[in-house]
């Protein structure tokens, strides 16, 4: 079974954003996709090892900010890079891009996106590492006319290319060793294989998203 296949899939980039008491958070998802026109439904997938996706659990109340080609890799490095365990992502966030309070009290994306949705959940369905949240739109905006960022244009087009001296240094400092890349994020596992059930520590992607480059 060839797994390169999933990436011939096509996928938008959203930023999805909860609020429980005081605490904001947001992580960087690919699925939020229109199931039913009437009632209007949309489905968004969440990994749970996301923080944001606990908060959506416990509040069934989230946004969905679309991402657009003007999205700079600041959004998705700091949404997409990190865990809301760790850091507080809309402490001071405002001085690299902007957010609002949208009406239902969650954040949402104000700057590199092109409209969001407030949405409330309807339904949870276990799809393993993820879960499938029905919801049902409670207000919906458009920010503008900028074209929405697909997965092919961010990995073509935002995310920053890896540096071929840097990747020859490093190598020649590991001489014995195997290095994992993941093709998502680009961070590094050095060893004689992944570990069975391995989590990008980064990204939150599993082993299928590495490439063995040395």
């Amino acid at each position: 079974m060839d797994q390169s296949a999933m990436y011939k899939l096509s996928y938008g980039l959203f930023v999805c954003t909860a609020r429980e008491g005081d605490k904001l958070n947001g992580c960087i998802i690919n699925t939020a996709i229109q199931v039913a026109s009437n009632p209007n439904l949309i489905s968004v997938a969440i990994n749970k090892l996301n923080f944001t996706h606990d908060m959506v659990v416990r509040t069934g109340v989230l946004n969905v900010s679309v991402l657009s080609e003007k999205a700079d890799f600041a959004i998705f490095k700091h949404f997409g890079f990190q865990s809301g365990r760790d850091a507080n992502k809309f402490a001071d966030f405002g001085m690299v891009v902007a957010y609002k309070i949208a009406d239902n009290g969650v954040s949402y994306i104000a700057a590199g996106t092109n409209a969001y949705f407030s949405l409330k959940v309807k339904e949870m369905v276990d799809c393993g590492s993820h879960t499938l949240f029905i919801t049902e739109p409670t207000d919906m905006v458009v920010l503008n006319d900028d074209r929405p960022c697909t997965y092919s244009y961010y990995q073509e087009n935002i995310k920053p290319k890896n540096n071929a001296a840097a990747d020859a240094a490093k190598i020649e400092l590991l001489q014995g060793q195997h290095v994992y890349r993941c093709k998502i994020c680009g961070y590094e596992y050095v060893g004689e294989s992944l570990p069975e059930g391995f989590i990008c520590p980064t990204c939150k992607h599993g082993a299928e998203d590495f490439e063995l480059v040395r």
